[in-house]
């Protein structure tokens, strides 16, 4: 049994691991520690706390996939529900769709009787507002919501290292079962409605447990466009091993402009996992198996981007 997550899964890392020591499946031990992530109010990046987007609402995303049978469910657009990975889970359980947003995945979530919570806090309030406010006047931050041209506020507000924060987490459980799951607030002052990879399968999200699974944080209009988390997987498939399956979807990335920032985390069948990126020097992932008494934290494999592209 092992789980592994992206550097920011470590506050729910160990109950993940305990969720698969008590018979718990690979599913429930993914659900499990991303849940504790969502209620991480320190991240910025995922769930309660998580940065609002232009006009200051905190849209969440989140997808959740079972390697044993590749059936999955995902959520875009979710607002006032502190667990979209949850709701992904219900979706992926108990509709024939994959995926919901908006108004109709909040309108599901409120069916289930999933757990509302106030996503915005004073600290991302705050942040919001003294960033916004280095970009417009007062008045304009007043009308914002309805500025017939909120478009134009969205690269002058952009922040290139606010652009993809996420949680991914990946757990094979006793019966050699793989689940993937990953859960974020998306890009900081998106445009509303913006979904990256995060609930998209196949882009931020894989798992299949016949070769393995993958997922990615960073900026998703990457992954999207590559099809990554896929991509490891095919590679894998291929006969590649989980690192040469990581570093060759990277590098997939390289000829895609304008580039940013990618991470991505991978398992293979056999319970032997990888992570890399295109630009943290000295980034790191989580890592524990059942033989550990807590988690590890490794070293990420870099693979830098194409200077001036191909």
């Amino acid at each position: 049994m092992i789980v592994i997550a992206s550097e920011n899964g470590r506050v729910g890392i160990v109950e993940a691991m305990r969720v698969l020591r008590c018979g718990g499946s690979a599913l429930d031990a993914v659900e499990a520690g991303i849940r504790l992530v969502e209620d991480n109010a320190e991240d910025e990046t995922v769930g309660v706390g998580g940065i609002p987007n232009l006009l200051g609402e905190v849209q969440l995303d989140a997808s959740i996939m079972d390697g044993r049978r590749r059936t999955c469910g995902a959520v875009g657009s979710v607002r006032g529900y502190a667990h979209p990975i949850s709701i992904a889970r219900r979706v992926m359980e108990e509709l024939p769709h994959v995926f919901l947003v908006g108004e109709g995945a909040e309108r599901f979530a409120a069916e289930i009787g999933a757990e509302r919570r106030h996503l915005l806090t004073e600290k991302t309030a705050n942040t919001w507002r003294r960033r916004m406010l280095e970009a417009m006047t007062e008045e304009e931050l007043e009308h914002l919501a309805e500025d017939p041209n909120l478009r134009r506020w969205v690269s002058v507000t952009m922040d290139p290292r606010l652009a993809g924060g996420t949680v991914n987490f990946i757990a094979q459980d006793a019966k050699g079962n793989i689940a993937c799951g990953v859960s974020t607030s998306g890009w900081a002052w998106k445009y509303p409605g913006r979904l990256g990879d995060s609930p998209v399968i196949g882009a931020g999200n894989y798992a299949d447990n016949r070769y393995g699974a993958a997922a990615c944080t960073g900026l998703g209009e990457m992954t999207i466009r590559a099809g990554t988390a896929r991509s490891v997987v095919l590679y894998m498939q291929m006969g590649l091993d989980v690192e040469e399956a990581c570093i060759r979807a990277m590098k997939d990335l390289q000829e895609l402009q304008p580039g940013g920032g990618v991470d991505i985390i991978a398992l293979d069948h056999r319970g032997r996992p990888a992570a890399v990126s295109n630009e943290k020097v000295g980034g790191t992932y989580v890592v524990m198996s059942d033989e550990m008494d807590t988690y590890e934290e490794r070293p990420r494999i870099l693979v830098p981007p194409l200077i001036g592209g191909a």
